[in-house]
């Protein structure tokens, strides 16, 4: 990994801290160490709408005006208000930008946590969680994704944009109005470079994509929970979480920047139904929201894009920690016949079927 850049940033007592990027001593493992969390509410939500002043100006704010969509952003004489999904730069950032040149040499290896975090505000509404957002409100989001991806590629040592979310107390989220995060990386993440070895292995073995293997035979299996017009959603074979599902979309595509209109919308009518089906059976569960994405620069580290969704219900064992050995107590195929039903009346209801 070269990340090119480190952050020093002086907290209230004028302590200088750098966001740092530490390597295990042998294995393929990376640990971020940002700086201290510093609350920014009080009894106020930063993300709220009126509080705008309590985060960063807007890059972008997507306003909804006589039925048009409409992108603007703040500036020093105007702060939009009227806003419908609203992005800036996060306060408690896990990369940085700030220019510097600070290494050192293994065993102790570390470098710059170079990159950009920025935070994307799904909804002005406070309470609403993104299992309740409405299909259009959802549309409207993964637009906001999508235009986002394309500008942070476009930026100095980006190679790789992650995006996801934290959703309640076991997540890890810091603030609980919905919202999606985007950090940039300098280097392909370990997990999706581990996937798009396998990916590419499989490929070459088999001469077709491993992926598309999965959906031909998930898609009238046990582990299958929902199929729309361009996805399907399922419970996966060897789920780490119970409860853990995936999105695919069902033709062959490796870049999420790259769908179509018709898709973003099928693609937020799927997540609006799953996700609904998932908090009334789980009674609003903690859980993530996390795209694996291939990198949209010119690499072989290519993997059919997908959403996976982990249900936070309980905390990991010693063999889990220890040993990366995974116990499942809800097998997948009990969870899909339990998130079935549920997710596929929720898609009934969302289209107005009785």
């Amino acid at each position: 990994m070269h990340y090119r850049s480190f952050k020093r940033c002086c907290n209230e007592s004028n302590e200088i801290t750098l966001i740092q990027l530490r390597r295990d001593y042998t294995l393929d493992k990376f640990v971020i160490l940002p700086e201290t969390k510093k609350s920014l509410t009080g009894d106020k939500c930063p993300y709220c709408p009126g509080n705008e002043l309590m985060t960063g100006t807007s890059i972008l704010s997507l306003v909804i005006k006589d039925g048009m969509l409409k992108k603007l952003s703040d500036s020093e004489e105007n702060v939009i208000s009227d806003w419908s999904v609203r992005v800036f730069t996060s306060n408690s950032p896990v990369v940085n930008t700030s220019v510097g040149n600070h290494y050192t040499d293994k065993p102790l290896y570390s470098e710059p946590a170079y990159g950009y975090h920025y935070i994307v505000v799904a909804t002005p509404n406070h309470g609403e969680d993104f299992a309740n957002l409405s299909v259009d409100q959802w549309s409207n989001v993964l637009l906001v994704l999508q235009n986002q991806i394309g500008n942070l590629y476009s930026q100095k040592s980006v190679t790789y944009v992650s995006i996801f979310v934290n959703s309640g107390d076991l997540s890890g989220a810091h603030e609980s109005h919905s919202h999606f995060n985007l950090v940039t990386l300098s280097t392909i993440p370990p997990t999706i470079e581990s996937e798009a070895k396998a990916s590419n292995h499989y490929l070459n073995e088999n001469g077709n994509c491993p992926a598309c293997n999965i959906i031909t035979a998930e898609s009238e299996g046990p582990r299958q929970i929902l199929v729309t017009d361009h996805y399907i959603a399922l419970s996966p074979w060897a789920s780490t979480y119970p409860h853990e599902f995936w999105i695919y979309p069902k033709r062959h595509i490796t870049s999420f920047s790259k769908i179509s209109q018709r898709e973003i919308t099928d693609l937020a009518l799927i997540l609006r139904s799953t996700l609904g089906g998932m908090y009334r059976i789980l009674n609003k569960p903690s859980y993530n929201i996390v795209f694996h994405l291939s990198p949209e620069k010119k690499n072989s580290r290519q993997i059919h894009w997908h959403i996976e969704v982990y249900p936070q219900l309980r905390s990991w064992s010693g063999l889990e920690r220890g040993f990366g050995i995974f116990v499942n107590d809800i097998s997948p195929e009990s969870s899909t016949a339990t998130l079935g039903p549920e997710c596929r009346k929720e898609f009934a209801n969302l289209n107005g079927i009785t």
